[in-house]
This record gives C-alpha cells, sequence and structure tokens, in this order.
C-alpha cells in the first residue's frame, strides 16, 4: 500500500481542503494521512471564519505521522502562518520524501487564506525544498510580484520561481482567457511542456486546486515521474469539472466519483 500526506485546512463543506485530498487518495488507490493547519467555517458560499491549529500541533501531527507510516509523497495546501510554515519546512527537511506544494492564498469567494508574512516564508523555507509547485496566475503574481497576461510573462515568472529552488513549476492557465485552458509546466533543467483542455463554462470549481495537486501527490506515490503523474493529475481533475454534481448554492465542488465511474477527460499535451 502507497501511503501520502496531506498537510492543509478542513474544509466544513467537503469540496476542498483536507476533504478533497483525501477524497482523491481514496479514488486513486492510495492511503492518504492527513496534518491539520485550521479548521474554516464554510460551504459553497464562501469562508464563515477560520481557526488556525498550533505550530507545535502541526509538528506533532506531522511526527505522529512519520513514526509509524513510510510516506513515500505529500502535498501541502492552506498552510494560514508563517509560523506554521516554519515548523513544517523543519519537520520535512529529514525526511525522503516527495513534496507537492499548492500555494493556497485565497478562497474562490475572495477571503485570504494565507497571511502575508507566509508568502515569504512559503518562498524561503517550503519552495526550496518542494519537487513540485502549483500555483495560478494570481498566486504566481503574489510569488513574483509580476504581472501576468502573456505566455512569455509565464515563463518568466515560472523560471523566478524555479529559482527559488524548486524541482518543477505548474503554471495553471485557468485563469486565463480563451477558448480552452492551457496549464504550462517547467522543469529545472530548461524543458517544458504544455496541457490543453477544453473551458468547461461552470460555476462548479470549488477545490480544483486542492484536488489537482492531491492526484499529483497520489500519482508520485504510485511510483510515477513528475511528468507522468502530473499529467495523469491534469485529465483526473478536469474530468471532475466536466462532470460537476451541482450541489450547494455557490461555487459548487468538483466531481471526485467522475473517475471512478469512468469519465475519461481529454487533455492534449504539446511538447
Amino acid at each position: 500500500m502507497n501511503i501520502v500526506m496531506t498537510i492543509a485546512g478542513s474544509d466544513s463543506g467537503g469540496g476542498a481542503g483536507i476533504q478533497a485530498d483525501l477524497k482523491t487518495f481514496q479514488e486513486l488507490k492510495v492511503f492518504g494521512t492527513s496534518v491539520i493547519t485550521a479548521l474554516t467555517a464554510q460551504n459553497t458560499l464562501g469562508v464563515e471564519g477560520i481557526y488556525p491549529t498550533t505550530p507545535d500541533f502541526v509538528e506533532l501531527q506531522m511526527k505522529a505521522v512519520f513514526e509509524d507510516f513510510d510516506v513515500k509523497a505529500l502535498k501541502t495546501g492552506m498552510l494560514f502562518s508563517a509560523d506554521i510554515i516554519q515548523r513544517i519546512a523543519k519537520s520535512l527537511r529529514d525526511q525522503e520524501v516527495q513534496i507537492v506544494v499548492d500555494p493556497v492564498m485565497i478562497a474562490k469567494g475572495g477571503q485570504a487564506l494565507l497571511q502575508e508574512d507566509a508568502v515569504r516564508a512559503m518562498k524561503k523555507e517550503l519552495l526550496p525544498i518542494a519537487n513540485i509547485v502549483t500555483p495560478n496566475i494570481p498566486e504566481a503574481e503574489t510569488i513574483t510580484g509580476m504581472n501576468i497576461q502573456t505566455a512569455e510573462e509565464i515563463r518568466e515568472a515560472a523560471e523566478k520561481i524555479l529559482q527559488l529552488g524548486v524541482d518543477c513549476v505548474v503554471m495553471k492557465g485557468g485563469h486565463l482567457d480563451g477558448p480552452s485552458a492551457v496549464d504550462t509546466v517547467f522543469f529545472k533543467d530548461g524543458s517544458s511542456f504544455k496541457m490543453r483542455s477544453k473551458r468547461i463554462n461552470t460555476k462548479h470549481t470549488h477545490g480544483t486546486g486542492c484536488t489537482f495537486s492531491a492526484a499529483i501527490t497520489a500519482h508520485l506515490g504510485r511510483g510515477l515521474s513528475l511528468k507522468e503523474a502530473i499529467i495523469e493529475a491534469k485529465k483526473f481533475v478536469q474530468g471532475a469539472i466536466e462532470n460537476p454534481l451541482n450541489i450547494g448554492h455557490g461555487h459548487g465542488p468538483t466531481n471526485h466519483f467522475a473517475h471512478r465511474l469512468g469519465y475519461e477527460a481529454e487533455v492534449e499535451i504539446i511538447e
């Protein structure tokens, strides 16, 4: 049994965070463990409250899991504060585990999920030890301080992020206009490729970033290469978006069951 971990916040609405990650792990046949960084009171309409976990307890959760399980890969999501990020980075430095960072900063409804000084801590402490980081355009703009609108600016931003020490940057293109959603993947060795998929006209996209990064983590935990894991994760989340559950009165969750039900998503790989 391949064991993976999610370090993230809890979503009481079940569409994102720890809940989305564990659902994704289960669907992709890996055993999921968890470290909760914060509790949220939220639903598809927005976040009503955030109650962070103490840095000591975050560290204790990680210690408990690592002492008992052989974790192959892990992902981080909502980390909330600089203190929590520093404790996580400290706990991971001696672990032989593949690390996926989903730099969660803003909720679908616009609420801030990451304190300002935490961005600096992420750049200094966490990204240098990560294998993959998966920012959307607004998150990449926050990390780099750039305004990103063109393909050249996407490449420039990715290069800045790679210089922080991470091995691979997945620049998600869902926030850019166009008939297709194009994600561009950059590796430290200078190589890159694009993933193009049909843009879906839907408001039910809550938890897509969490689900995508969790799927990457699951596939890494099963032994796939970075490139293979990213491509398979893209297919998983695209299928989840194309076949919505249509629940909730706001930004509804993606359909984590789509993969199990056999929905095949088309993703074009452009080398």
